[in-house]
């Protein structure tokens, strides 16, 4: 997806922050960071709260596997999601390690002022192989499995003979599957941001929506946070 300038601000610039609630998947960066859409994010979720501590579990490193054992007085830039796609961030401290049942560590709870948060929503990304099918202008149709799906778009895969292109503009139909066994979809309209070579006679195709009833867009990111929510079960 393409990089856009983003402005962040908080309450006291008239934007409307929320703290992360129990249960919520949330992610961390190790400080000082430099580059936000490069830095390395740790999955944690939040187990308990208090009047002055989040209570996180242990969190996991999504590209090594690995888990990150914080140490008391680490900072973190820590960020998450809102239900309506809407990125929150703080810079915290981690003030204690609790061994429980299960290992938990705290960080210092913040001010609601001192929460930042994405005037354009920002969201949630998850691995999904869905069933899409494409229409690309009035004749060409044909039916692809995505890789990722996320609420601004997606990317999939499907062989190499269509047309597609950077900048083409395609409509789609997207079934998704819920965590209850209800079947919902979403149509859309989007644009080919990038294609990639993946296997000798296979691309993937990532794309942005550009034409989405809110509706639609609200099915998307239910399945997203019901993903999240199973693969950290899991």
């Amino acid at each position: 997806m393409q990089r856009r300038s983003v402005f962040l601000f908080s309450c006291r610039h008239g934007g409307f922050s929320v703290l992360p609630k129990i249960n919520q998947t949330t992610y961390l960066q190790l400080m000082p960071v430099q580059d936000p859409d490069s830095a390395t994010s740790l999955r944690s979720r939040v187990a308990d709260m208090d009047d002055k501590s989040i209570w996180l579990e242990i969190p996991l490193d999504e590209k090594s596997r690995r888990y990150h054992r914080p140490q008391t007085g680490e900072q973190f830039r820590m960020f998450y999601f809102t239900q309506d796609g809407v990125k929150h961030l703080f810079t915290t401290t981690v003030t204690g390690i609790k061994k429980d049942t299960v290992t938990l560590f705290s960080v210092r709870k913040p001010n609601l002022d001192e929460i930042e948060r994405e005037q354009r929503r920002s969201y949630l990304r998850v691995e999904a192989q869905l069933e899409l099918a494409v229409r690309i202008g009035d004749k060409v149709r044909f039916t692809a499995i995505t890789d990722d799906v996320g609420g601004g778009g997606l990317s999939f895969r499907t062989d190499r003979k269509w047309p597609l292109v950077p900048g083409a503009s395609i409509s789609c139909w997207l079934l998704l599957t819920y965590k209850n066994g209800n079947i919902g979809h979403a149509k859309f309209d989007g644009e080919v941001v990038r294609v990639l070579p993946v296997e000798p006679d296979k691309h993937l195709v990532m794309m942005r929506f550009q034409d989405i009833q809110d509706a639609e867009q609200q099915r998307i990111i239910r399945y997203c946070f019901e993903r999240q929510l199973d693969k950290h079960k899991g």
